[in-house]
């Protein structure tokens, strides 16, 4: 299998101002294209840094693919650095010169001595036509392995990637299938569902599939991997080892991800499913204060599923928005199960919906009592027929309270919406 490495050079991703983004989708495409990617680093705008890293990928890699560094400024040095490495110099390119000319003419600019500089590359090299930018992309080898340069702006290097370098790439080698697919599950942790598949797991290496657990706050993505010569036979044996799943842990199964497409969430299947049905939901968000409301209204089309939501926040405003009765508030707490009981009922009513979710808690990271500590949280889902309730005990963390109520909440919807136990 050829095995890729992925570069990224320039102090900005170092020192966190902005986020490198470009790895990411290389790797994504190399994938998808049957590269696998052994390894990615992120290297400062020095030297000595980025031969070093050169001279390592080349150990590891057959294809090293580099992002940054491109620009005409001083501190734009890959180009130079590249040179150096092929133990060749840097040489006006008169079609490149061209190109960069013709970019700046066409946007009324004048061409001045620093632009010039782009049409400088290094001499021998492949040159990588750059239709987006006047930076163009290098292709050079040494010994076994290739070296591809391409700008850091995204847009940029996404053109020359697609256009240009993985046809290339894909016509000159004989590759294999990399394929992945992703199960989406919730309301259930890493290591339970570890314990549950553990007989499955170890069975999954006579079928040449490795699985990895991606945890994140509310959910747990199970990701199936397999590479080989016949994608057919990959996605026919990934797609047994998934069905094998359902009576283990099919209760807590979502959703699935295919990969280089983008991740289902929760709101948007609970969106087409009211979509699919004709049906509406109205929202009552106390500790989630407005955050479940905000990612269904991120989906186009919102309005068509999604009445509204109120925020009572407080008691009172929970007794005057949404009538819930005073007197629960004495005995058994905002945070229970007759409050929520309430707030579903009544905002279902206000609204006119066919469905409701409220959700009443203690977020953090103070409010939080011996019976009632932080991180309780009581959520309700309703329609006409049925009215259901969970009571949760999150953690401490204030921000990782919200998103797992939200994701809580909303698998509860789902489960209501199917019929599901």
């Amino acid at each position: 299998m050829i095995k890729a490495e992925i570069l990224t050079i320039g102090d900005e991703i170092l020192i966190g101002q902005i986020t490198n983004t470009n790895s990411v989708w290389i790797a994504q495409q190399l994938n998808l294209a049957g590269i696998k990617v052994a390894h990615m680093a992120s290297v400062a705008d020095e030297e000595n840094a980025i031969t070093k890293a050169f001279n390592d990928a080349a150990e590891r890699a057959d294809f090293v693919f580099i992002t940054g560094g491109l620009g005409p400024t001083k501190d734009d040095i890959t180009k130079k650095i590249f040179a150096n490495y092929f133990n060749t110099t840097l040489v006006m390119n008169e079609d490149v010169l061209k190109e960069v000319t013709d970019y700046f003419t066409k946007r009324g600019r004048e061409l001045n001595d620093i632009n010039r500089l782009q049409a400088m590359v290094p001499e021998g090299c492949t040159i990588i036509r750059n239709t987006n930018g006047t930076a163009p992309g290098m292709w050079m080898k040494k010994n076994n392995t290739v070296f591809v340069s391409m700008p850091g702006v995204p847009y940029e290097m996404k053109a020359m990637m697609s256009d240009l370098i993985l046809p290339k790439i894909i016509s000159e080698n004989v590759l294999a299938h990399i394929y992945h697919k992703t199960i989406l599950t919730q309301g259930v942790g890493e290591t339970v569902i570890s314990e549950l598949v553990e007989a499955w797991e170890d069975a999954l290496v006579l079928k040449n599939i490795q699985l990895a657990y991606l945890p994140q706050p509310g959910s747990v993505r199970l990701r199936l991997s397999s590479y080989g010569k016949d994608l057919i036979a990959l996605q026919k044996n990934i797609d047994e080892e998934t069905e094998k799943l359902k009576p283990l842990i099919g209760k807590y199964i979502f959703g699935y991800e295919n990969y280089g497409e983008e991740t289902p969430t929760l709101e948007f299947i609970v969106s087409e499913l009211l979509r699919e049905r004709k049906q509406t939901l109205a929202l009552a968000e106390s500790c989630t204060g407005g955050y479940i409301s905000s990612l269904f209204t991120a989906i186009p089309g919102a309005s068509e599923v999604f009445k509204g939501a109120v925020v009572p926040y407080t008691n009172l405003s929970k007794h005057e928005l949404l009538q819930v009765d005073n007197s629960l508030f004495t005995t058994v707490g905002s945070v229970s199960q007759k409050v929520v009981e309430q707030l579903a009922k009544n905002v279902m009513k206000k609204f006119g919906s066919d469905y409701s979710i409220s959700i009443s808690g203690i977020a953090g990271p103070n409010g939080g009592t011996p019976e009632k500590p932080v991180g309780t949280v009581w959520v309700a889902v309703a329609n006409k027929e049925k009215l259901l309730t969970h009571k949760f005990q999150f953690g401490d963390n204030r921000q990782r309270n919200i998103l797992m109520t939200a994701a809580a909440a909303m698998n509860m919807l789902r489960k209501l919406i199917l019929n599901l136990p």
